[in-house]
This record gives structure tokens, sequence and C-alpha cells, in this order.
């Protein structure tokens, strides 16, 4: 597969004209289009087909506790310092893997698992350990270091201890959110670590052999200013992170209670927020990091680009990933499994969740069973975001259409983009141009068959 090496072609009044809102696609459908009338009968022959499929497995958990509270997040999570209402969590996070483990073929290797949050190493050491141990009395966790076991963290709140004891669970690969190491903005935000605390503990893992290091950082926060950004970055670089994911802010406290804590007469103007982003892709391409896609970057032997290159990379709830092929269980407050074309995802409201399963019923409240045409689009909306081309004859290959006939209507909407010249389409396929590459949720937005046909549904803008 052919992958973008140059940089990316800046063209500032065209990434005005497409900078909608739109979905970041870590499913299609996305999960405005689940449903609560999902039934028994659907999951029921969802684990029927995951277990004849026989697929690796890659497990997730949401933990959802937070000492302070990040003005930014949108997250699901629980801002409290009464550290002893994990335990009780854990505790239905458990009774349901038990649920599942009753229904599924546990033989499987899993081959990626993740916890996310909230701040995972909120729980203590012993917490950790406990729920490690149960995950692996429910499945077959491997023990040679070769599955993606990765953890997000805060680096301004865990210890290097903490981190060796996760290192010893078998955690490989570690998720941190450092968002901006300026003192005014980390005020502006209520979200605090230094660069010493991070270098430190950067060098702590890398002692303890953890396989890759993440850094996420954010542009749009309160009081960013080009220079600010420009020396966050070189500090990020200093650090020299694996990988590297680089967010849009998006302001929405209509959605998210916390962000009205943001004065918006300090956030950047939108023509500043371009600004910060054109130097930060330039500078990390400089820095010698691939553009992924989106917002991600990583270094040239980063399983990520390895991916990419071989065709293999794909997208999930994670964002973008080297093991699409697996079936995702998910277990927590609000995660999303997908398996067997399903995608079920559990209670929002941690009171619900709890009641669910002390009631002995499933925590999962909603899902939606992909049909043949989602299963389509699904596939040629991976291909876009992943690869930035689009090859007919494989289209017609894996689902026996025509895709020139099929989607004659989605073509003729993306003939103002080649003019534009952020991609080329001829009969052979689409192919993205490194000045449509930013836009690529914009392109796909052309094949999301939902989207097209509901103008109510609320997203962040495109960049």
């Amino acid at each position: 597969m052919p992958l973008f090496t140059g940089p990316l072609l800046w063209d500032h009044d065209l990434i005005q004209q497409y900078d909608l809102s739109g979905p970041r696609y870590t499913s299609y459908p996305t999960a405005p289009q689940f449903r609560d009338s999902f039934t028994d009968e659907e999951f029921q022959a969802a684990v029927a087909k995951s277990n004849l499929g026989g697929k690796p497995l890659s497990l997730y958990f949401h933990i959802p506790f937070c000492e302070t509270l990040c003005f930014y997040c949108g997250c699901n999570k629980v801002v409290t310092n009464n550290t002893s209402r994990a335990k009780p969590y854990l505790e239905r996070v458990a009774k349901e893997m038990a649920q599942q483990a009753q229904l599924f073929d546990t033989s499987r290797p899993v081959t990626q698992l993740h916890w996310g949050g909230g701040t995972p190493t909120y729980i203590s050491d012993d917490e950790m350990t406990w729920l490690m141990e149960a995950t692996r009395r429910h499945f077959s966790l491997v023990d040679d270091d070769q599955g993606e076991y990765s953890v997000e963290i805060h680096p301004g709140k865990v210890s290097a201890s903490t981190m060796a004891h996760l290192r010893k669970l078998g955690f490989n690969r570690v998720s941190m959110g450092v968002q901006d190491f300026n003192p005014r903005v980390q005020k502006a935000v209520n979200r605090y670590n230094s660069v010493q605390e991070v270098s430190s503990l950067v060098s702590a893992l890398r002692e303890q052999d953890y396989r890759s290091i993440s850094m996420d950082l954010i542009y749009g926060l309160p009081l960013q200013t080009l220079e600010s950004v420009r020396e966050t970055l070189d500090q990020v670089i200093d650090l020299s992170p694996d990988r590297l994911s680089l967010f849009n802010y998006a302001h929405m406290p209509h959605l998210f209670k916390s962000q009205s804590l943001i004065h918006e007469s300090d956030l950047p103007s939108p023509s500043e927020k371009l600004g910060i982003l054109h130097m930060a892709i330039e500078r990390l391409q400089a820095a010698g990091y691939v553009y992924i896609g989106m917002d991600h970057f990583a270094k040239p032997d980063d399983s990520l680009v390895l991916a990419q290159q071989a065709g293999e990379l794909q997208r999930n709830f994670q964002g973008y990933s080297t093991h699409g092929h697996c079936d995702l269980l998910s277990f927590g407050v609000s995660s999303i499994s997908s398996f067997g074309d399903v995608y079920l995802q559990n209670a929002k409201r941690l009171d619900e969740y709890h009641e669910l399963l002390d009631s002995d019923q499933r925590p999962a409240v909603r899902g939606f069973t992909l049909s043949e045409e989602d299963k389509l689009r699904q596939w040629v909306i991976n291909q876009l975001i992943c690869h930035f081309q689009l090859d007919f004859a494989e289209v017609k290959r894996r689902f026996g259409v025509d895709p020139t006939v099929k989607f004659a209507q989605q073509l003729e909407q993306l003939a103002p983009m080649v003019e534009d010249g952020l991609l080329s389409l001829d009969a052979q396929g689409i192919h993205v141009h490194n000045s449509g590459r930013l836009l690529i949720r914009r392109i796909c937005m052309v094949f999301d068959e939902y989207l097209n046909a509901s103008s109510e549904i609320r997203y962040s803008k495109v960049i």
C-alpha cells in the first residue's frame, strides 16, 4: 500500500470550506445510531457467530474514576476522592466478565487488552492485581509479552512503582495524556503534569521495558498560542514517544458540563487554531514522525506505520489499531463491544450499570446489528480513513457490487473535491491526495448513509 511520506499540502481556504462537523468513524454506523430496542435474539446470534468465527479477542475495560476534573474532558467519568468506590465497581466488572465467559469461546487468545477511563491508575496496585487475576480466570491472556496490553495514565498522578507493578501484570504499552506543558494552559483546564514529571516517568518506563509509549496532546485549549504549543511540541519531541496523538479540542459545553468552566474568550480563534495545527503537523513530520491520518503520528518503525504499509490498519473505539481482526469485548460503564456484526453499549450511568448486574442482567442497554449494506459502507469508510484510497475491483470482489453503479450518487458528490484537488477519481478507484488527508473525515461522510439521512445529530468539527 502506498504511504504518504511528503509534507501535507496546506490550503487554508479549502480547509475552512470543508471543515464541517462530522463523525470520527471509530465505528460505522456510529454510536448515535445504536438503539434501545436491541433484542436478546440479536445478541445470541452475534455470540454464536463470534464463536463460530474463532477470531482472537480484544478486551477493553472502562475505569471511570478520576481524582480531579479536567475541564476539557468529554469522557464518561466519575470525579471523586473516595477511593473506596472503586472496589464495588470492579466487583461488578468481574461479574460482567463471568457473564460473558459463560457464553463466549474463551479459549481464543486475548491478543489486545486496554484499560481506559477516567484514570485507570486511580485504582490501587492491589486492585489492579485483583482485576487482572479475575481477567485471567475468565479469558486466555497471552503470557509471552506478544500481545498489545495497554493502559491510559495521567502522568502527573502516577508513580514509577505503580508502572513497574503494571508491567509485572503484563502491560507493555502506555498512553499518557500530556495535553500541554504550558503552566497557564494547565491552570485554565485544571490539568497538571510538568515536563520534569513526564521526563522522569518516561525514563522509568523505558527502564521497565515498556514496548511503546504514546502521548496525547490537545490543540485549541484556552490560552494556547502558536509559540506556546511549539514549545510544548519541542519538549515532547525531546522525550521521543513512539506515537503521538494531536486531538482537536471541541468546545461543546451544551454536551459536556465541565467545559462550561472554560472561558470561551480564552480559546484561540478558528484561524489561530488552524495555524497551530499547521505548525504542529509540520514540526512533527520534520522530527521524523509519520502522519498516519486524522490526529495520529508514529515513528517509522511503529506497528501502526507497518500495518498501514501492509494495508492492514483498522479503526476501532480506541482510534487507529493494528488489531481490527479481533472480536472486541468491553466491560464497565458506557463501554462498547463489537463482535459478530453487532455493536453493544453498556449503561452510561454508574448506578444503572450496578443495578443491572446486581439483578443478574446484562449491563448492555443499546445495540446495533449491521446489515449487508452497513458492512459494505463500513469497509469503504475504513479503506478511505486508514489507507486513503478505495480499489473498485476489491469492492466488487468482496461484496459482489459494481461501486461505480452502487455509489453513483456518492461519486457525484465527490466531484467538487476532485476539482479542488483533494482526491482523484478514475476507473480504478478513489485516491486521496496529500491535500485531502486532513479532510478525510469529510470525504468519508459522503458514504455515511445515516449521516446523509439526518441533520439532527451533532458532531465535532472535522479539523
